[in-house]
Order: structure tokens, then sequence, then C-alpha cells
């Protein structure tokens, strides 16, 4: 908890110095701002290619800084904060599992973007706002080791109830959905499927032998008993995209089990009090672009909102989409998440 601190300490320093040397947004001749600083407030895992940034800033004139305090959770937690005296200008990785609460707080102002993927965009929109616009979206799946289950003759489990038979008894790692994303992710996929049942499940999962981890690179990196990495679990929490990284010699390695996934949506939006609002509206506009969004797939491992975005090959052949991800409205996640974790640390790790 210490480094988590000092980091968010040393971002929010960071931050307040960033929005200290902004200037006074200039209009240029067609009304569009020149040579304006705009920061745009992210997550930790935000990468997109310096290459895709400089074209942006050399055809509008704005020059774009992104600062991060943390993980969604802690990017969502700083936008509340400081709502009235905010971090930057545009708020870019606020996902569907609490973008409710930034909504609810009044972070950001209303904005339509008129970028050709809009349309893409509005598919995801969250019901009863215009404040946020899609960016890019993700499965939350469970990934299992293909070697481990041909080397042992066993079955590859495909459900949520497969999950708790004994045949699987001590092969699965996730993450807690109190200090992860992903984690919250999943406890949201099995709210989803199964209902008022949900504890009840997870306290099967839990006399299985479930491992629970703090964060997904100890649950990825350290269990997962796939070939990069040589841990002891065969099932593991991560995403639909993970088995093209896991390729060896042209071979799949790993594999997903697609009915076990929850979509997760990011969004970016205009913060309420930028600085430059303008600004910050072409950010969002650079965010629907096709070179924005092409970069998606290999540098922040999602995929774009936009259908006439470049998706690499080996994504199309090894990471495949679930045709029935698990979803909840953000309004009905929003209203009950803090309870859930709650419900789910009495259950699971009391």
């Amino acid at each position: 908890m210490r480094i988590v601190r000092t980091a968010a300490t040393a971002a929010i320093i960071t931050l307040a110095l960033a929005a200290c040397s902004q200037s006074p947004e200039t209009p240029g001749a067609s009304g569009s701002p020149t040579d304006t600083k705009v920061t745009v407030v992210t997550h930790d895992s935000f990468s997109v290619p310096d290459a895709v940034v400089a074209d942006f800033e050399a055809a509008t004139g704005i020059e774009v800084t992104f600062v991060a305090p943390g993980d969604a959770g802690a990017l969502v937690n700083q936008l509340v904060l400081t709502k009235d005296a905010p971090l930057g200008d545009v708020a870019y990785g606020i996902d569907n599992t609490f973008a409710s609460r930034a909504l609810d707080a009044g972070v950001f102002v209303e904005y339509t973007s008129s970028a050709p993927a809009a349309a893409d965009s509005a598919k995801y929109a969250i019901d009863g706002s215009k404040a946020l616009t899609a960016i890019d979206f993700s499965d939350v799946c469970l990934n299992y080791d293909l070697a481990y289950f041909e080397d042992n003759s066993i079955a590859v489990p495909q459900t949520f109830d497969d999950l708790v038979k004994p045949e699987y008894k001590g092969l699965i790692s996730v993450t807690n959905p109190a200090t992860s994303s992903p984690g919250l992710a999943f406890l949201l996929a099995t709210i989803a499927a199964k209902g008022d049942g949900w504890k009840d499940y997870w306290a099967q999962l839990a006399a299985n032998d479930l491992r629970v981890t703090a964060s997904w690179s100890d649950t990825y990196y350290t269990d997962f008993s796939a070939p990069n990495y040589g841990g002891s679990h065969p099932i593991v929490l991560s995403y639909a995209s993970s088995p093209p990284s896991e390729v060896i010699d042209g071979k799949a390695t790993t594999g997903t089990l697609l009915d076990t996934c929850f979509r997760q949506v990011e969004y970016v939006g205009v913060l309420d009090g930028a600085k430059h609002p303008e600004a910050a509206k072409q950010v969002v506009d650079w965010m629907l672009s096709d070179a924005f969004q092409s970069s998606l797939p290999e540098n922040m491992y999602v995929y774009p909102v936009s259908t006439s975005a470049e998706i690499p090959a080996e994504w199309q052949q090894f990471a495949p989409l679930a045709d029935a991800p698990f979803t909840l409205p953000a309004s009905e996640i929003d209203a009950n998440r803090e309870q859930w974790i709650r419900d789910w640390t009495a259950v699971v790790a009391p």
C-alpha cells in the first residue's frame, strides 16, 4: 500500500504542475485551438505510439500531455475527488464498471463526436448520458493452458458450472475484485450468469481450492502454467486478447473459455471545468480516428470500437471475442459494486 500511495502522490504533483502550465486556449482562423497544451488524464496501462501522437499534434497544433494517477479505479477516484479543480482537460480509460460513479459526480460535460467512427462508438453508449464516448472494448475471460489438458487427458471446461467439478480442483487462479479491475469484471460475469445464486457459486469455487491473488500480473505471470511462465495453475483470469501473445512457432499454447467472459468498455470524456474544452473535444475525435483506433490492439491489447480499424491477423486467428459476453448495466454496477465486493469477501476471503 505504501508504494501505491507514493505513486499516486507523485502523479497528483505531476498533474498539478501540468495543469498550472497550461496556457489559455487561442482560437485559430478556423475556430480550432492552436499551440494549446492539453492534459489527458488516463490509467497507468495507457500506451499509444509516439508517431500517432506526433501526427495529431502536427495536424492540430495541440500539444498533448498524458498523466496517469493509477489503474481504472484510482483514475475515477481522483477525477471525483478533484472535480472542482480538474486534473486535466479530457480523461480516457473509465470503464463500464466505474462509469456511473463518474457520471453521477458530474465529472464530465456532454459531447457528441462527429468523427466517422462515432456511429460504431454509439453502440456502447451508456444509457441516459452523452458525456462519455466509447473508444475500445475487451472481454475479460478465463484463459487455459492447452498442453496441460492434453497431457493429463482432462477435458477443457467450458462453462461456469464446469469449474466447480472435482476434476478442476486446485487448477484455477483469479484476482481479487477489491484490488483488480479484471477481478471485478469476473465477479460481475458470475453475478450476471448466476443472479441471486452467485454467492453460493463462489462458495463452491472456494471449496474447489480456488486461488485468489491481488493482481492480474500475479495470476497471469506467476501462476499460469503456460509455457512462457511455468506456474502451477492451468486456468487463470485474463483477457480474450491474451492468447496471441502466447503463440510459439506459429502455434497457440493457450486458449480462452469464451463462456466466462465479461465485456469491458473504455470511454473518453471532456472534463467539466477543462481549461481547453474545444481542444479536448478534438482529442476525443482523434481517439476515434483510424490511426488511433488501429494502434489499440498491439499497444493496449484491446479491440477498437471502429469497424474500419485494422485488426492484427493473429488476433483474428487466436483472439476471438465471445459471441454472448456477460454484461450488466453501468447503473446497476454502480449501485451495487461495493456491497457485492463486501459479500464476495465474506464468502471467499473472510
